[in-house]
């Protein structure tokens, strides 16, 4: 819902750093590879009870995915770089809510659990759909109507980015944010589904 915003607003900022990145001779995918370590150590910062290096990370891991993006712009999009890019954020979306089990699974583990079953349903809607849409050429998906589409962007990258900093910020309440935000990606799973059924039937 918010991706369209944020990713016009940091597009200049991205761009300009990503040429001197790319002057330094760096490459997007190590960029990737790094960002991804860094966000991974939310585990065991979870684990301790650690919220503040936990959000540390988490936004240290966002940066750099939206860098490796801008840098693999200048240098040349690459089939694995994308790969490594998708499969990377889904494992680091999952690993934080699996944080937040380890530190508290009498307390948080069902909510965890739901959570990253409702991960399954937005991410498996759209990574599916993508492949259908690479298949039949579609470049651009036409709901029919407005409200449909909104729904089907409820759940993005920048409000999931979103949901982590706030479950970090505040940890005591995150049973409560995490069946709010569960619900909010089984909405767009469903809305993502009918469109989807819509465009390939």
């Amino acid at each position: 819902m918010l991706d369209t915003f944020f990713i016009k607003s940091l597009k200049h900022p991205l761009r300009v750093t990503a040429l001197v990145i790319d002057k330094l001779g760096v490459k997007a995918n190590w960029i990737t590879l790094l960002g991804f370590f860094v966000g991974m150590l939310v585990l065991p910062a979870l684990y301790f009870g650690n919220t503040t290096l936990a959000l540390t990370c988490i936004v240290i891991n966002r940066v750099m995915d939206g860098l490796d993006g801008a840098v693999a712009r200048v240098q040349g999009p690459t089939d694995l770089g994308g790969y490594l890019d998708i499969t990377l954020d889904f494992i680091f979306y999952s690993a934080v809510i699996f944080g937040f089990a380890l530190m508290d699974s009498q307390e948080n583990a069902l909510a965890a659990s739901f959570l990253i079953f409702s991960f399954m349903g937005t991410g498996s809607s759209f990574l599916a759909f993508a492949i259908m849409a690479e298949k039949r050429k579609i470049e651009r998906l036409e709901y029919g109507r407005k409200s449909l589409y909104f729904l089907g962007g409820l759940a993005e990258g920048a409000e999931t980015i979103l949901f982590l900093v706030l479950i970090c910020l505040f940890p005591s309440y995150f049973v409560v944010m995490a069946y709010v935000f569960g619900v909010i990606c089984w909405i767009t799973t469903a809305t993502r589904i009918y469109a989807g059924y819509r465009t390939l039937v």
